[in-house]
């Protein structure tokens, strides 16, 4: 394991490109930003939401989408900064966005988007989680959204109880967690309200309060999934029966996402604990992320 970049300010939504550079977020406080990072570690602020921007993903145009929690908001904005497009949702009470988390494009050119399910007031005190919060009235989605509308096409799932990574399969399918379960589901967007499969389970077993949850995840070319896990230290990966493989440890105790480089067998892992970016070795590369062109 190494480290790639430091004093990020609570980063997540990884990218990585060719030339060793990479786009992350940064939620903290202090930041709240879109920011590039180049190979040598360095990074420019790209754009400022000023809300909570949280997974990102890039099409065929080079226009990045950020789900925007503190905003309620999908946007996306150009390679230089300017925004271009916002939406909070189609104000129906199902599809009113509440906390957008993470996001990734299908071939078809369709954009899917999970919604943590509360915003962010009814839920945090300050940094942390409210007393009580596993009992709130949770209301994850996952949504089916037409890009260039804007508009959302199906709600694919709801009721989750928080709603978190999201990314597509080797076999089609979607695939997308939920934290407070530790569950990977798996979805067939072939059915018109796709059924919830229980795909795997990244949690291991832990002690006291603290709490652990899956976050972002990728799948690599070998088949396999590879997930964050807040709280737990670790990326652990899933064989394609949704089996344990192995648990990759990291040297911060909070990863929020992940993306592997372009070159050289690596994933690159977001970590707000100590708000850094670390590199560890993978026998793979990652599976190739859609990125359609449309207008």
């Amino acid at each position: 394991m190494a480290v790639f970049a430091t004093n990020i300010g609570a980063p997540e939504g990884p990218i990585c490109f060719d030339d060793g550079s990479m786009y992350v977020t940064e939620m903290s406080n202090a930041t709240l930003s879109v920011t590039k990072i180049d190979a040598a570690g360095n990074k420019k602020v790209l754009h400022k939401t000023n809300g909570r921007p949280n997974g990102l993903a890039l099409d065929g145009k080079g226009r990045i989408w950020i789900a925007e929690a503190g905003h309620s908001a999908l946007i996306c904005i150009d390679a230089e900064g300017k925004e271009l497009r916002r939406s909070t949702g189609d104000g129906d009470v199902k599809t009113n966005f509440l906390f957008p988390n993470d996001l990734c494009f299908s071939d078809s050119g369709l954009l899917y988007m999970t919604d943590s399910g509360m915003k962010i007031a009814e839920f945090l005190d300050g940094q942390n989680f409210a007393d009580g919060y596993k009992g709130f009235d949770w209301d994850g989605r996952v949504y089916e959204i037409d890009p260039v509308s804007m508009k959302v096409q199906r709600v694919i799932d709801d009721r989750m109880l928080f709603t978190n990574g999201i990314c597509f399969g080797p076999d089609g399918m979607l695939y997308a967690n939920a934290s407070f379960t530790g569950e990977i589901y798996r979805y067939d967007l072939s059915q018109q309200r796709p059924t919830r499969q229980i795909f795997g389970n990244v949690l291991q077993p832990i002690h006291g309060d603290d709490f652990a949850g899956p976050d972002g995840m990728k799948f690599g070319t070998d088949g396999r999934l590879y997930c964050t896990v807040y709280g737990q230290q670790n990326v652990t990966v899933l064989n394609a029966d949704g089996s344990l493989a192995e648990r990759l440890p990291l040297a911060g105790p909070c990863p929020t996402n992940c993306a592997f480089t372009m070159k050289g067998n690596k994933l690159r892992v977001t970590e707000v604990g100590i708000g850094q970016v670390e590199e560890i070795d993978v026998s793979c590369n990652g599976l190739q992320l859609a990125m359609p062109i449309f207008d």
